[in-house]
């Protein structure tokens, strides 16, 4: 129960447990599905003690917990009752992009820790070998590759587990598909029998067929460790279930609708959908060695500067199955290879900051992401130090990018997916040993950690660049990921939320995200700092710019436009710089609903597009000058 406190605190910031769709984590990160994200507490969780930051990315609202977010996400997990709420998730629409990121990450990341644990049992393995240490034929090398290639080997039933979970289907089910998918009997028959006959002979798809299904014939594929075939596979088997579950009765759904489910799915995965996603897991896997030996030196700078941007944003999962994918396909995989000195760059830089800060507080957040990074876990040391000082966080995207330039020049790769950090080494150990691709290796991970730290050491930094206090509590934190903007509310009266707006010009969203206000006095003051970008001659609106670059338009009422300007009396010319507070306009409450005219008073945040979100108040009234929206730059 040591995180108690804290689970229950992060559930009452997020929401509420009513306002959580489902809840799983990462090696840093509890990934919520919210309902509605602007109901959480974004400030009060990124200032919580035991909160490293808040990320809002690919669909999900990111809680940054650190290295013990196990032990808090089983805290949070059992107060809020959310495995079992996970299991009947609530639909919503994302774009392409949040969707493809949402689903990938739903089905690696719970095999991730496990998948890591065998690759460095492997990876371990190979390395004694290739010193001498352990022969192939004796007894405690087999045992261990047996560790080591037992995931990987089984991917498809494990897989089939995970994608069952994330489609909201039978897992079991899942798991028989998978299981299926990898049968010993399949294999035999391709290693030592006789096909029927060949399809498609002289062409590159040309398949030699063992036996047939109800006279069609069944092209069989090796899918030990394959990944595109069963999340292909799984994902075509729910919706056979849930089309069985419509049609069949309750009273034999158990094992009716698994039966046909299975008699459906699995032969057509056979058939069809097996065959045609290896084909295209060897078309994805040509292509990606293909862009990749255009120029290994640049798409390794590439690919090694923008890799902690990736991981700020959850886009790194877009990577992770092309890699895994040419692991089954190819034997290895240069993709993620070119990354490794990514975490090294980041830990350099932190240590050149805990040697040269005379902040006490600084120093304790650098010691402990200075461990972790050396074993690859940098979410710490990114939120924590290096992006909210940003100068250290671009170094280690530049030095990064030099080791990704020279892991790439020098053909290193990756042949199985292994721990982070410093037990990601003996993953890049070949079947011909320590090549010159291994050496690669090691000279682009600690060329990047003594870079990074002399880099940093030289550049220099203020100690008091950052210094924020936590209103609540009064313990230092630095500034987080996230900057914002507090916009007030021009006028006093009750909050109206924005769907509630009679106007379908505002309701809608098409102007931008905000709320409303009905006002209890005729006055409207500036929100923000900034210059006065549109008084509108029939001064019924006002847009102002505020010094960041945020447009908010503050109108009042419905279709005042009609007036033609009477009744209100504008206080400041377009063009002026304002301070938040000054008086912006006056106008006749009285006269204006006299003539028939609702007040209500939308304020918009116009190009809330290039904002990560804009978050409305959750007060039932507002004076002048009180914080209304706050807007996640």
């Amino acid at each position: 129960m040591k995180y108690e406190q804290l689970a229950k605190d992060v559930i009452k910031n997020v929401g509420g447990k009513e306002n959580v769709n489902s809840l799983t984590h990462c090696i840093t990160r509890l990934r919520f599905k919210l309902k509605d994200e602007s109901k959480a507490n974004t400030d009060v969780l990124k200032n919580m003690d035991g909160v490293v930051t808040v990320v809002q990315s690919g669909g999900q609202y990111q809680v940054v917990i650190g290295n013990h977010v196990p032990e808090v996400y089983a805290e949070v997990a059992a107060i809020g009752g959310f495995q079992a709420a996970a299991e009947t998730p609530v639909k919503e629409k994302q774009g392409l992009l949040n969707a493809f990121i949402d689903m990938i990450s739903g089905v690696f990341s719970p095999t991730l820790g496990v998948l890591a644990a065998t690759g460095m049992i492997k990876g371990f393995a190979a390395m004694f070998l290739a010193l001498g240490w352990l022969t192939s034929t004796s007894g405690t090398y087999q045992i261990l590759s047996a560790i080591g290639d037992c995931l990987f080997y089984f991917f498809p039933i494990f897989l089939g587990y995970t994608s069952a979970k994330k489609f909201n289907a039978n897992i079991f089910i899942g798991m028989a598909i998978g299981a299926t998918l990898v049968y010993p009997t399949f294999s035999s028959l391709t290693a030592s029998g006789k096909p029927l006959y060949t399809l498609f002979s002289g062409t590159t798809f040309e398949s030699p067929v063992y036996l047939t299904f109800l006279g069609i014939p069944v092209i069989l594929m090796s899918y030990s460790s394959s990944v595109i075939p069963i999340i292909v596979s799984t994902y075509v088997g729910s919706k056979i279930e849930a089309g069985f579950k419509k049609i069949i009765p309750s009273v034999v759904r158990t094992f009716l609708v698994p039966f046909c489910t299975l008699l459906v799915t699995v032969p057509l995965a056979l058939i069809v959908i097996g065959p045609v996603s290896t084909w295209a897991g060897q078309l994805l896997g040509a292509a990606t060695v293909f862009l990749y030996n255009l120029s290994p030196l640049v798409a390794g700078a590439l690919l090694g500067g923008f890799w902690q941007v990736f991981v700020i944003f959850g886009l790194h999962w877009g990577l992770v199955p092309v890699a895994i994918n040419n692991l089954t396909v190819l034997g290895y995989d240069p993709v993620l290879a070119t990354v490794m000195g990514a975490s090294f760059a980041q830990t350099g830089v932190v240590l050149a900051i805990l040697l040269k800060t005379k902040n006490v507080k600084l120093k304790s957040l650098s010691v402990p992401a200075f461990i972790s990074g050396i074993f690859g876990v940098t979410e710490p040391a990114i939120y924590g130090i290096t992006l909210p000082r940003k100068k250290p966080f671009i170094l280690s995207c530049i030095v990064a990018a030099v080791g990704g330039a020279i892991i790439g020049g020098m053909g290193s790769r990756g042949y199985m997916i292994g721990g982070l950090g410093v037990f990601a080494i003996p993953s890049y150990i070949g079947p011909n040993g320590m090549d010159t691709g291994f050496y690669g290796m090691l000279i682009g991970m600690f060329g990047c950690l003594v870079l990074g730290f002399l880099v940093m050491l030289f550049a220099g930094f203020k100690d008091d660049e950052i210094k924020t206090e936590n209103q609540n509590n009064g313990i230092g934190k630095s500034e987080s990921l996230v900057k914002q903007e507090t916009v007030a509310s021009p006028v006093k009266g009750s909050v109206v939320a924005l769907c509630d707006v009679t106007d379908e010009a505002f309701s809608t969203g098409a102007m931008g995200k905000g709320i409303a206000v009905e006002p209890a006095e005729g006055k409207v003051y500036s929100p923000v700092d900034g210059v006065l970008t549109n008084v509108f001659p029939t001064g019924h609106a006002i847009g102002i710019t505020s010094d960041n670059g945020v447009e908010v338009l503050i109108h009042v009422g419905k279709d005042t436009v009609k007036l033609k300007g009477k009744h209100f009396t504008p206080m400041k010319k377009q063009g002026e710089h304002v301070k938040k507070g000054d008086l912006l306009l006056e106008f006749d409450m009285d006269a204006i609903r006299g003539e028939g005219f609702v007040l209500t008073t939308p304020v918009i945040v116009t190009n809330s597009g290039n904002y990560l979100d804009v978050i409305e108040t959750e007060k039932q009234s507002v004076n002048f000058k009180e914080d209304l929206l706050t807007v996640v730059i």
